[in-house]
């Protein structure tokens, strides 16, 4: 879980790859049918004939690296179609990936080297926040490479919840378009850490109905920046490398976390309903 997300005739580039129809395992016709569906629900339009080819054979690949990691009862998760079908895996993570990582010798001086949680000795077996009301619902990036500003806020939300007893759903854009003067450049990345040390130093952040997310980057508008709805006074980062400092971590409140989502498996992956009392997979 920080930038932007997508004949000759189709009879003339399936002419082209009949060639290959043996060695594929969804047949041509019923694959030009998908595209053309797939093209409808996601309003894909593209510049010229040329680029619409070049997707469409993109788009096959990927179906059907998703149809075989699939076929695979090994595998413990499914793979779907879904609006980044159409990108190359280089594509997709020059587009979504904005995380900056911070050079491990660089420590915030508003940080200290404890970490709070590092005596406590019971967690439980699983913990979901959301069942605790710390966590809003599911939001959209979009096509601006911020996760890392989305990460920060969730972290923030949930301990918002925590210390008053209110979930507040609280502004990525804010962070997007006030936080700008050092590593966190909007949807050009950034990182959390560097968020935490804006939201301190401008003494709190406001809400998502008072700034609300636009998913491009924007002038600060310096009077909502000043409109607080939460405030947090520091942070601190889960000890590198040790899963039981950052199980101890979630077991106390929600955290932020950065994580590699460039695999193909991450480009595709799909969510699968559970039932509604059933734990998240």
């Amino acid at each position: 879980m920080d930038s932007p997300t997508q004949c000759l005739a189709l009879l003339f580039v399936l002419g082209i790859w009949d060639s290959q129809a043996s060695s594929r395992s969804v047949p041509e016709a019923s694959m030009s049918d998908r595209f053309e569906q797939w093209l409808s629900s996601y309003s894909r339009v593209y510049q010229d004939e040329t680029e619409k080819n070049k997707r469409v054979q993109i788009f096959m690949e990927n179906v059907e690296y998703i149809e075989s990691h699939n076929a695979d009862t090994s595998k413990k998760y499914k793979l779907g179609v879904n609006e980044f079908t159409d990108l190359t895996n280089e594509e997709f993570k020059t587009m979504r990936n904005g995380y900056k990582m911070r050079p491990s010798k660089a420590v915030p001086s508003s940080k200290t080297s404890s970490f709070g949680y590092e005596n406590i000795t019971a967690v439980p077996s699983s913990m979901d926040w959301r069942k605790k009301g710390a966590v809003t619902g599911i939001k959209d990036q979009g096509q601006c490479g911020c996760c890392w500003a989305f990460s920060a806020v969730a972290a923030m939300e949930g301990i918002t919840k925590l210390k008053t007893g209110t979930l507040i759903s609280l502004s990525e854009q804010e962070l997007v378009d006030c936080d700008v003067n050092g590593e966190d450049q909007g949807c050009n990345g950034g990182l959390m850490d560097d968020a935490f040390e804006f939201i301190i130093s401008n003494k709190g952040l406001t809400t998502e109905t008072n700034y609300p997310y636009e998913g491009v980057d924007g002038s600060c508008n310096k009077k909502e920046s000043a409109n607080h709805a939460a405030k947090i006074t520091g942070y601190e980062d889960v000890p590198s490398n040790s899963e039981s400092a950052l199980l101890k971590a979630v077991a106390n409140q929600p955290v932020s976390v950065a994580i590699d989502a460039g695999g193909a498996d991450f480009q595709h992956y799909k969510v699968v309903s559970s039932p509604a009392n059933a734990p998240p997979t």
